[in-house]
Order: C-alpha cells, then sequence, then structure tokens
C-alpha cells in the first residue's frame, strides 16, 4: 500500500505538494495541530509560509487531506487486496492474511497519521469528518467479510467487534518510544501478523451462542450507522 512516508523503487521523487503534506503531518503529529505554523511548515520544504498558499488554503485544507486522503487509500488498498485474492482464487485464510499485511505497512509507515487521527479527527469540517468515517466504516467492511469468511461462525457483530480490536493492536506503533524500539522491520511485520491472526482466530471459538449485549451492539452498529472510528 502506498503511504505518505514511503515511496517504492523507482517510483518519481514527491512532488512539493506530497512534500509539504509529509512535513505537515511529521509536525502536526510531533506539536499538534495548533502548535505549528504555516511559516514551520513552509521552512520545513524550503519554501516561504505564503508560498504554501499556491498549494493548500491553510492547515486546515491540509489536514483533511491527510487524514481524507489515509482513509481513502486504505479502504482502496484493502478493496484492490480482496479483489486480487478472489481473482487469484485464494483461500480465505490467505484473503485475510493479505489484508493484515496491508495494514501492517500503513501501521509501520504512517504511524504519524495515526496520531494525528487519534488526535486531530475533530477538527476537520463536518462533511470531511463525515467521508472519513464513510471510508472507514467500508474499510471495516472489507475485514468483517474476510473475517467471516474463514471464521463462519462468527455472528457479523463479533465479526466486526473482533476487525475493531485488532486494528486498535495494530495501530499502537505510535505509542512505541521510536524506531528503535523496535526490531527490523520485516521481524516487526511478522509478530504484529501473528498477533492479529492469534486475536481473530482466539475469537472464533466463543462465538458459538454469545451474539453480542446491547452494549456491544451499540458500540459497533452495522454499516450506514456511526460507529467507533478506529481503522487509522
Amino acid at each position: 500500500m502506498v503511504s505518505m512516508s514511503t515511496k517504492t523503487a523507482g517510483t518519481a521523487a514527491p512532488s512539493r505538494r506530497e512534500q509539504i503534506l509529509r512535513e505537515a503531518a511529521r509536525l502536526f503529529a510531533e506539536r499538534g495541530f495548533h502548535g505549528v505554523g504555516v511559516d514551520e511548515i513552509g521552512a520545513a520544504v524550503g519554501i516561504s509560509g505564503p508560498g504554501l498558499y499556491r498549494h493548500f488554503a491553510g492547515k486546515d485544507a491540509m489536514l483533511a487531506e491527510l487524514l481524507v486522503g489515509i482513509s481513502r487509500r486504505l479502504y482502496d488498498g484493502g478493496r484492490r487486496r480482496a479483489e486480487e485474492s478472489a481473482a487469484a482464487g485464494l483461500s480465505p485464510g490467505a484473503a485475510l492474511d493479505a489484508l493484515i499485511d496491508g495494514h501492517i505497512d500503513f501501521a509501520l509507515d504512517d504511524r504519524e497519521l495515526i496520531t494525528l487521527h487519534d488526535r486531530e479527527l475533530d477538527r476537520l469540517r463536518e462533511a470531511d469528518r463525515k467521508q472519513v468515517r464513510k471510508l472507514q466504516r467500508q474499510y471495516v467492511e472489507l475485514w468483517v467479510s474476510a473475517v467471516r469468511a474463514l471464521y463462519p461462525d462468527l455472528t457479523e457483530l463479533e465479526a466486526r467487534v473482533s476487525v475493531h480490536t485488532v486494528f486498535g493492536l495494530l495501530n499502537s506503533t505510535p505509542h512505541l518510544s521510536g524506531p528503535s524500539a523496535l526490531p527490523d522491520r520485516e521481524t516487526t511485520a511478522a509478530l504484529l501478523h501473528r498477533l492479529a491472526r492469534g486475536a481473530l482466530s482466539s475469537a472464533a471459538p466463543a462465538a458459538e451462542g454469545s451474539g453480542g449485549g446491547p452494549a456491544v451492539q451499540a458500540a459497533y452498529p452495522p454499516p450506514g450507522s456511526e460507529g467507533p472510528d478506529t481503522p487509522v
């Protein structure tokens, strides 16, 4: 999955607009949205603060593009992986593994955006915030379908709760002290994958006869209603 912070080999250098977004994400995550000025973002990419307005109307526009953008990339990437798995005739387990790997890429490469989402989502305009939530609900449902294909005894509600729990686990990467707190990327990714798979598989035996009580149903509503914002 393409991220704000990484580029695959052979891709073009980031545009000035992409550079601005990358530095804005880093600074907002480090010091908070209100703790960063336009001039500081400009200085980080080598242009004047007023020069930023040729690319963005202001900080609010940068924040919206960052949070709507990563939500869209997560959903589009997840949908692509699901479609490719179906076209290749992969097993339900392999299809779920593909979704997990895509989210792990995000969790390792875009830690600043996870922090930004947690802290600043409510600063978005209502229309942008609704767009983020819509994309996130669609992303969740991709996972719910994949989880239930592998674990058919899980109810839809139980699968949804399990998916949100796994997102919380994978999205914990910003809470580590820094990159040095992690082993190498391959080892970290493999560990996160095992943890995610283990969490999902452990939910399956408990599914029979549970169904989820009213409090759980209210906390994790079905598509089309407002729910928790946990994918990012």
